[in-house]
């Protein structure tokens, strides 16, 4: 039997070598020469023999007769003293190993054979499984003389021994072989060993090869008597132990001095594996005169064989329990890594789109007023102008141009600058009055254009608001966000509202809230998540109604953040207008003419000094 599937394939050293090992414990036994079933009265239930077509035998030949019946063909010499070991077997429910002569045509020939009960849950053996391994031919005399051969015990021994432990010990093999989990064969067998023996302690150690020392992991003890659970044990200074280990056979002491119970009789039986010990069983018994026969160490040693199967048989599962973990866990890792592989590609490609969609819209953005600047100088310097008020006409225009050129340029400078984490900010007070004024210098004339109600409110306070903040950058957010709101408002207003906040616990001066709202034509719920996004806007299309970079509201996102502010925006759809908001901490606190609410105001409630400008 092989393995297949993700051990065998695995790459991984310790892979390959628990795939290795599973595949050595599920190998098959070495081929035998003789394999048959047969119950207690002798008739063969199946047959497999490697020299049947030698001898004209089928296995279809020999199924269903008794060993009377084919004994002319094939069949053990003796027939009722070889019938009377196998009920012996079934009876005892032990395995037998002896030589047994069978005749086949008038030849006699010698068998090394294995008798072993067929175990089923709670029911007694009916049903033996014989393995043998061609020995040597013989004479009949021989063959009459090794068949008169008496079992190893008299069969009034074994019914004296195996009444009282046999069927036990046979359940609490039974239990192991249904079990892979380690601790629940450990501590199966301390209890079937304990109980079933009548000793005073058992104790299941564990061991890993080369180790000089075992642990107790788990033990079963006469009421009185102390704990071993997790005791460490030096088989270096305990000479019975360390024999145990290395010589595989049952070490008996009779008399050995216990600090707790005085002398005990103690009996030390290692559990192994192919010839390997995984463990060592310890018996203990109060009783210094008590002697451990050999039937019954014989039964222990057969029970402490397949617990050394069992344990490595759980070793190994354990191992490739924590392997298929160990795989699971590598394949989500590798599936969360595809996954955000995947996301980083989409995010790559979709940015590489944007701008794309930012280079094909900047570059109309900024052959725009190019074009306009080189127009309006080509008709002044072809002399196509009419009089002086037409060509300073002209001029500013081109000025115009220009200076919306340079605005351009200086947005595609900031981004880059922003992006490569090179825009640095100095600090320094500033007064809230200067900044609004200027802004309303700016925008005077694009609000007059339009024909807006520009509003500004100021907070009633005695001193001037001072913030705490990079003029020209507080300038050039303002004007982003007046000139956005200006150009997507076409009837209405324009409010532009500052509050003073009170400062939170800790804090050495307040803040000061900006908002700039509009009756615009807003922002879907859907859509507004892109407005702070580097290179993208809400309509990208080249047909678009309204121009611009779509760099302004990125820009004014970090360069308030940059003054310790936080940005906001708010619409409640498309048509209904919008508002951005931002925050600047103050340089320190006015003294309010009127007590402000503690509560944020409306935007729409009148709040300090209006200045209106209605064109």
């Amino acid at each position: 039997m092989t393995l297949s599937g993700d051990f065998s394939r695995s790459a991984n050293p310790g892979n390959l070598a628990i795939a290795k090992r599973l595949n050595d414990f599920l190998q098959a036994p070495a081929p035998a020469d003789l394999v048959f079933t047969q119950d207690g009265t002798g008739i063969y239930l199946s047959f497999y023999w490697r020299e049947a077509e030698v001898y004209g035998l089928t296995s279809a030949q020999m199924v269903g007769r008794t060993m009377v019946e084919a004994q002319s063909d094939f069949a053990p010499v003796a027939i009722a003293s070889y019938l009377k070991r196998i009920q012996q077997v079934l009876e005892f429910s032990i395995a037998e190993q002896f030589r047994y002569p069978f005749c086949c045509d008038g030849q006699y020939l010698v068998f090394d054979l294995t008798v072993s009960p067929l175990l089923l849950p709670n029911h007694t053996p009916t049903t033996a499984t014989i393995v043998g391994q061609f020995l040597h031919h013989c004479s009949e005399e021989q063959a009459m003389q090794l068949a008169e051969i008496s079992p190893h015990c008299t069969p009034i021994q074994r019914e004296r021994h195996s009444s009282r432990y046999q069927k036990p010990l046979t359940q609490v093999a039974w239990a192991i072989r249904r079990t892979l989990d380690l601790h629940t064969i450990w501590q199966q067998t301390a209890d079937g060993l304990g109980e079933t023996l009548g000793v005073s302690r058992c104790l299941v150690c564990s061991y890993l090869p080369h180790s000089p020392t075992v642990t107790v992991v788990a033990e079963y003890c006469q009421p009185g008597l102390s704990s071993r659970l997790g005791l460490e044990l030096d088989a270096a200074i305990q000479p019975d132990l360390r024999q145990a280990l290395d010589t595989l056979k049952p070490v008996r002491a009779i008399t050995l001095k216990d600090p707790e119970a005085g002398e005990l009789s103690l009996l030390v039986l290692a559990t192994c594996h192919k010839d390997e010990p995984n463990g060592l069983i310890i018996l203990h018994q109060l009783d210094a005169s008590w002697v451990w026969n050999d039937i019954e160490v014989g039964l222990i040693q057969e029970l402490a064989d397949q617990v050394g199967t069992g344990i490595a048989h759980a070793h190994v599962f354990a191992e490739s329990l924590n392997l298929t973990a160990d795989l699971q866990r590598a394949n989500a890792n590798l599936l969360k890594q595809h996954e955000e592989l995947e996301e980083a590609r989409q995010q790559a490609e979709e940015a590489s789109r944007l701008k794309s969609e930012f280079l094909a819209n900047t570059s109309h953005e900024l052959r725009t007023p190019l074009n306009g600047m080189l127009g309006f100088l080509k008709l002044i310097m072809d002399g196509m102008v009419d009089d002086p008020a037409e060509q300073e006409e002209f001029i500013q225009e081109a000025h115009r141009s220009a200076f919306h050129l340079l605005q351009i340029i200086n947005d595609i400078l900031d981004i880059a600058k922003i992006e490569a984490g090179k825009m640095q900010l100095e600090l320094n007070p500033v007064k809230l009055d200067d900044v609004l004024t200027d802004v309303e210098n700016f925008t005077r004339t694009q609000a007059k254009q339009k024909k807006l109600v520009f509003k500004i409110r100021s907070p009633a306070t005695r001193d001037p608001v001072i913030l705490l903040g990079n003029y020209q950058r507080l300038k050039q957010v303002m004007l982003n966000l007046v000139g956005n709101a200006v150009k997507f408002t076409h009837e209405g207003s324009i409010t532009i509202t500052a509050v003073i906040l009170p400062k939170a616990s800790g804090e050495k001066a307040g803040i000061a809230k900006i908002s700039v709202a509009d009756t615009g034509i807003g922002v879907s719920l859907d859509k507004q998540d892109k407005l702070f996004q580097s290179f993208s806007q809400v309509d990208g299309s080249r047909t678009r109604q309204y121009g611009g970079t779509g760099l302004g509201l990125a820009i004014s996102q970090k360069l308030v953040e940059a003054m310790n502010g936080i940005v906001n925006f708010y619409s409640l759809g498309e048509g209904l207008g919008s508002t951005v908001t931002f925050t600047v901490p103050l340089y320190q606190d006015p003294v309010l003419i009127a007590s402000q609410s503690e509560e944020e105001p409306d935007e729409g409630e009148d709040e300090g000094e209006d200045v209106e400008l209605s064109f």
